[in-house]
């Protein structure tokens, strides 16, 4: 069995802005989740308006959970997913967005659209998750 290595986006939640994060949960829950096969189509009249990008992210996430939720895989990645994120202690709106990218990542292996062995799937996934991140916060003067 592979060793898994995934990257600890977490440390590097809280050096960006609530408009950066939301970029980046955006990309997790419409981009890197249907790459591994997971449909969602999100409520854009209930993410239409919302006061703060911190808002706009818990709607966008609460969908998409609720959306993918109701499967054994998407059970499991709740549990391990929230157990992680609760280790990590992120502040603020920074624990949601660990949450969801977690959360993605353990969807990931059991997506549709790849075929390679879990862990390799999973390396795969943290690596481009860490990658779109980093050029999220370039676009927003964070180096990380």
């Amino acid at each position: 069995m592979t060793d898994v290595a995934l990257k600890e986006l977490h440390t590097y939640f809280p050096r960006l802005s609530q408009q950066a994060l939301k970029e980046f949960t955006e990309w997790c829950v419409l981009e890197q989740a249907t790459a591994a096969g997971y449909e969602f189509t999100p409520d854009q009249t209930k993410l239409n308006g919302l006061p703060t990008p911190a808002h706009y992210i818990e709607e966008l996430v609460d969908q998409f959970v609720l959306a993918t939720r109701n499967t054994i895989e998407g059970g499991l990645a709740i549990v391990l997913a929230g157990t992680q994120a609760d280790k990590n202690a992120v502040p603020g709106i920074g624990i949601v967005v660990d949450f969801i990218s977690l959360y993605v990542l353990y969807l990931v292996p059991k997506g549709k659209n790849n075929t390679a062995p879990a862990e390799e799937k999973l390396n795969q996934a943290s690596e481009e998750q860490f990658e779109q991140l980093r050029k999220i916060a370039k676009e927003h003067n964070v180096e990380l």
